[in-house]
């Protein structure tokens, strides 16, 4: 039996003994001084942050995945992550993968036992052929999820880079890791409810560690997302104002570009910039690792 009193996840909060008698709106106010203390917590372990974030890039870079594992809220949190990066960023959808304890209809109902088994997880890192060319992030609020530990167990043995992104420093996973990522935002409102104070300190530590990793490899200029894939209205919109922005011209020289280069906002800047024509743009682009500054630069 697991021994909750050790789990520092699983600890009662003193600050919300009463929250069960207390009105609505002091309700959620408590519980809003509560999530503050999140961000904080984040904030205490950013040089962690910014280690993942390097090797992330790298591994990418090479031709390596980013692959997320997790259980429950945890798992549903690297899911996420993952599902954003192909229409923010133009990424092949096997780039940026994530891996849920259960499978997908875990996705929607817990499935019983499926977080307590280490060869699960390793099972599922055969099936997606992991190698040691790309980089782990185990996710596990507590630290101990047996499946998101042979996952990590898996990388290990092949040698590929492993991080772990928990909320117990110290933890087994976190020791585990070769980088340990463990904000400490205190017990949770509801004693052991970690979708509310873990999950919103995991989900800002993937933020950052998939759009830090996307910006170092250049699909960001200034703060735009010039890889933004247009596949939808709002998106196609978007395309036009970044240019707009970027390129500092007027809607109709925009649109021009985009139409020339298949609604690629990166090469429109660049053929508008340096006024050249669509191919001479991916060229530049191309010498240039995709970097829109370093094209600017030369």
């Amino acid at each position: 039996m697991v021994e909750l009193k050790k789990i520092a996840t699983e600890q009662r909060n003193p600050n919300t003994t009463h929250i069960d008698t207390l009105s609505t709106v002091d309700m959620v106010r408590l519980i809003n001084q509560e999530d503050k203390k999140v961000a904080e917590a984040v904030g205490l372990v950013t040089d962690r942050i910014a280690q993942a974030v390097d090797v992330i890039a790298d591994r990418l870079g090479k031709g390596g995945r980013l692959i997320y594992c997790g259980a429950g809220t945890s798992g549903r949190l690297g899911i996420l992550d993952a599902v954003e990066c192909p229409p923010t960023y133009s990424t092949d959808p096997e780039m940026v993968q994530a891996l849920m304890a259960g499978g997908y209809g875990a996705i929607f109902k817990a499935v019983e036992g499926a977080e307590d088994s280490k060869e699960l997880g390793v099972e599922d890192m055969k099936k997606i052929a992991f190698s040691e060319k790309d980089v782990l992030v185990g996710i596990a609020a507590s630290g101990r999820t047996p499946y998101v530990m042979g996952c990590m167990a898996y990388a290990k043995e092949l040698g590929a880079p492993t991080v772990a992104v928990t909320c117990c420093p110290g933890s087994e996973l976190d020791a585990f890791a070769d980088i340990g990522i463990a904000p400490a935002p205190g017990p949770e409102v509801i004693t052991g409810s970690t979708r509310m104070k873990s999950g919103t300190a995991q989900k800002m530590v993937l933020n950052m560690l998939s759009t830090g990793a996307m910006i170092k490899l250049g699909k960001v200029y200034g703060n735009l997302m010039v890889d933004v894939k247009p596949s939808n209205e709002k998106l196609i919109r978007r395309c036009v104002t970044i240019v707009c922005s970027a390129a500092e011209c007027d809607e109709k020289t925009a649109v021009e570009a985009l139409e020339a280069c298949g609604y690629r906002p990166k090469v429109a800047i660049v053929m508008i910039l340096r006024s050249v024509g669509r191919e001479e743009a991916l060229a530049l682009l191309d010498k240039a690792e995709g970097r829109i500054a370093k094209v600017l630069e030369g």
